[in-house]
């Protein structure tokens, strides 16, 4: 049985189906030495904002770039978010069921590294996350570091988790929120924090796994994601879930999606000369009322961070977030790059 093809000319989308685990998606998959040489990597979610701008920045560098989604129909909302030209540079469009350890296997097939962005993609706002989303975000990465670990020749996995994984530690201890804090999962089940449930079940899976399958990981924990051109207010409700506390305690950050995505790349290349472990990615920490009546207008998300209050707009509050890992990754890669 043939594998179910989208009518369009380049690049080809293909359908793994359970019975075709052995059928090669696109062509590449037989030119393997050609792959390592050229660099292959593969995005999952390319349909998302996030995933979308990592395979833009993948692209600009030159590499070889396979592009995973979940739904024929999501080809559709990738199309979106790339030009034309930027599309028909992809190596391939797979449709790869993140429920499937064996089409994730053969999606993976040949990738020097792979960049896992996020296991559910809701551009319009339509099913939120719920508490069985963050369980099935855990399974998803599970079954991602495995066929990273089976599939791709290099084992390396760029992993986006959150800083949701990292702040809601569930203390009062008036501590800085880096690399190395996490996410209390007992606090998010019983305040209903799912989303920040989900990426931080999802990201220590990811740890656990890579150490028992020997995939060399890091994570990219990024704040709230934003885009001048792709605003979407219906994604950003789950992050914002407790956005008051964020607010009072320093917590709430924001990053650009291109800015964020570029970081993943420079992670990446970085791993090359040691780069490990977690990095919080955000660009600006949200310090004034002022400014986070400001985001809740550009969201149209009214009340939600300020309660509808408009004293104090002008008093700063202190940042408890730390970037510096991170920081100092990018400014050394940037040196490097211009020698």
């Amino acid at each position: 049985m043939a594998t179910e093809e989208l009518a369009v000319l380049k690049p080809q989308v293909r359908c793994l189906r359970e019975e075709e685990q052995k059928v090669c998606v696109n062509n590449a998959f037989s030119c393997g030495s050609d792959a390592r040489e050229r660099k292959l990597v593969c995005v999952t979610s390319g349909n998302s904002n996030l995933g979308s701008h990592i395979v833009k920045a993948l692209l600009a560098r030159g590499y070889l770039v396979r592009v995973t989604i979940q739904n024929q129909v999501d080809y559709e909302d990738m199309k979106k978010l790339m030009r034309d030209e930027e599309i028909n540079q992809l190596e391939g469009v797979v449709v790869a069921n993140m429920g499937s350890l064996d089409s994730l296997c053969e999606a993976f097939r040949g990738c020097h590294a792979i960049f896992h962005t996020s296991s559910f993609i809701d551009p319009h706002g339509i099913s939120g996350y719920s508490e069985q989303m963050a369980f099935l975000e855990a399974e998803a990465a599970r079954n991602v570091i495995e066929a990273c670990a089976r599939a791709a020749y290099a084992k390396r996995c760029i992993f986006t988790s959150s800083l949701l994984a990292a702040i809601w530690t569930g203390d009062n201890e008036n501590k800085i929120i880096d690399e190395f804090s996490w996410t209390n999962e007992e606090f998010c089940r019983e305040n209903k924090l799912w989303l920040a449930l989900g990426k931080t079940t999802a990201e220590m899976t990811c740890w656990r796994k890579s150490k028992e399958m020997k995939v060399n990981l890091v994570t990219v924990c990024p704040g709230l994601l934003m885009d001048t051109y792709f605003p979407n207010a219906h994604n950003s409700v789950p992050y914002l879930k407790g956005g008051k506390v964020m607010l009072e305690h320093g917590h709430l950050a924001v990053e650009d999606a291109k800015k964020a995505a570029e970081a993943h790349v420079y992670v990446y290349e970085a791993m090359d000369y040691g780069a490990c472990g977690r990095y919080l990615c955000y660009g600006k920490v949200v310090r004034k009322m002022s400014e986070a009546i400001e985001l809740e207008n550009g969201l149209k998300i009214h009340g939600l961070l300020s309660g509808g209050r408009h004293e104090a707009l002008d008093e700063e509050i202190h940042s408890m977030l730390s970037n510096a890992k991170l920081v100092r990754l990018i400014r050394g890669s940037q040196k490097l790059s211009c020698k």
